[in-house]
């Protein structure tokens, strides 16, 4: 009989499949339900048969060319720990920049409320509901600005809303304050609002798809495997979804709203021309980590005396 493996060698067995001692410090860690900051406390304990079988089942979907994301079945965003799965797309870091660029807008927008009790933030095109449900929490941990916000998020896709109302009930039970300030809407883009917010939103964000169709067949064979094509292609050019919500959110966003978008690099002198040509009078680009031109932030110049 085979003697029973321990947590340990469990993880130098998994670190050798997988070529990647960081994926399996997660993957065992997921199978054993530790934290994975814990798991060197384990490394002698024997290691459950259920939990032996997962190790290898994951490191089986891993080795096929699964993301690890979706093989982990969770995966961190700034503060938050999601569900995801190939009904949507995986967070990734560059989104998590356009959730700072929002929150920025957001302390920016505070200054213009003049007695409105609650600011107005929607996540279009929610997916996982990462940046709907980053604003929501990172609102609420704010010790002055942006403490009272309403955040919608939508999507046409029921099934991406589907995996954003899992993590809005898993953020219920961490932070009920925080996950009652969202709103899930199935619909394209904006039209899911409703009408009662037009003119009345202050920061609109979101990351469509912005890939072109001749660009999709050089992405990652994982990204074209595994991730929902909807959600990354946006049509011949790649521009389509961003020029829809240049052209559609001016009219729900309230004077000094802000409209913040997750671009591809080489569409940034485009878009900023063409946020200027739909109306938008403050447009800039700013970088995400590695310095790419990435988050694209268009503003309603506030008339004199008006107000959110």
């Amino acid at each position: 009989m085979a003697p029973t493996p321990t947590a340990g060698s469990l993880l130098e067995e998994t670190a050798s499949a997988l070529a990647s001692r960081r994926e399996a410090h997660w993957v065992v860690a997921k199978a054993l339900g530790v934290d994975a900051s814990q798991l060197y406390a384990t490394v002698d304990l024997a290691a459950p048969a259920a939990a032996v079988e997962e190790v290898r089942a994951m490191a089986a979907r891993r080795l096929s060319g699964e993301p690890i994301q979706y093989v982990l079945g969770t995966w961190a965003f700034r503060t938050l720990e999601v569900v995801v799965d190939p009904r949507v797309l995986i967070p990734r870091p560059e989104t998590e920049v356009v959730v700072e660029v929002a929150l920025d807008e957001l302390r920016r927008e505070a200054g213009h409320l003049a007695g409105r009790p609650r600011e107005v933030a929607v996540d279009a095109g929610t997916g996982s509901g990462v940046i709907a449900l980053s604003l929501a929490v990172e609102t609420a941990a704010a010790p002055d600005a942006c403490r009272e916000i309403d955040v919608w998020a939508t999507d046409e896709s029921g099934d991406a809303l589907d995996v954003a109302r899992v993590n809005l009930s898993v953020l219920e039970r961490r932070n009920a304050s925080a996950a009652g300030r969202v709103r899930l809407a199935r619909g394209s883009w904006l039209a899911a609002l409703p009408d009662a917010l037009r003119g009345h939103v202050h920061v609109i964000a979101s990351n469509p798809p912005y890939v072109g169709a001749d660009e999709y067949p050089g992405l990652d064979a994982g990204v074209r495997q595994y991730e929902p094509i909807g959600a990354l292609v946006a049509g011949p050019t790649g521009r389509e979804a961003l020029e829809a919500l240049l052209d559609g959110a001016r009219s729900w966003l309230c004077d000094a709203g802000s409209l913040v978008l997750e671009i591809a690099p080489r569409h940034a002198d485009f878009l900023i021309a063409r946020a200027a040509d739909a109306g938008y009078e403050d447009v800039r680009v700013m970088p995400d980590l590695a310095g790419r031109d990435r988050v694209l932030v268009a503003r309603v110049t506030p008339r004199d005396g008006a107000s959110g």
